[in-house]
């Protein structure tokens, strides 16, 4: 597609991953990062034209910032959001509006019919070695509690999977 990518991750056993492994052309570590705004800045001199977001908070408070003109957010979560008993309040949300940013949530079951399309795809790509993946295997059912607690707290790398069975 010719896209710049970008991403963040709060560990430098991720950043090498998504740099390394995924062919991220750069990524920080949000957790080490005093501003991120300045981060971003950094990344993006020209300003970013497309985000995908999944964390909220202060992460998107900052892409806000230094999204262009006519710039798009596709929100399919805001994992930092979750388990806050009082949720972050979003700062920069005129940023939309003057910049004329198209920002839209999406979910998967509204895409449900694309499903079989999909997974003709997806394996004819991770065959190819189109797609690559990293999965983060815990092994029992009583190993779940602890599993979906490091999805939560960072602790995991990869898709978080609980393999109940060997098959």
């Amino acid at each position: 597609m010719g896209c710049y990518v970008v991403g963040s991750a709060g560990s430098q056993e991720k950043i090498d991953l998504l740099k390394n492994k995924f062919g991220f052309d750069d990524a920080f570590n949000y957790k080490e990062e005093q501003d991120l705004n300045a981060a971003l800045k950094r990344c993006f001199p020209d300003g970013i034209d497309i985000y995908f977001e999944n964390v909220g908070g202060a992460m998107l408070d900052a892409v806000l910032l230094n999204m262009r003109n006519h710039g798009r957010i596709a929100v399919c979560g805001l994992i930092s959001q979750y388990n806050l008993t009082e949720k972050d309040s979003i700062h920069n949300l005129f940023c939309i509006v003057s910049k004329r940013i198209r920002m839209q949530g999406f979910i998967e079951p509204d895409h449900k019919h694309l499903y079989p399309l999909f997974l003709e795809v997806i394996i004819q790509y991770i065959r190819e070695g189109k797609v690559v993946y990293v999965e983060d295997i815990a092994q029992g059912i009583e190993k779940a509690p602890s599993a979906l607690i490091g999805l939560f707290s960072g602790r995991n790398v990869g898709k978080q999977v609980v393999q109940v069975a060997h098959e």
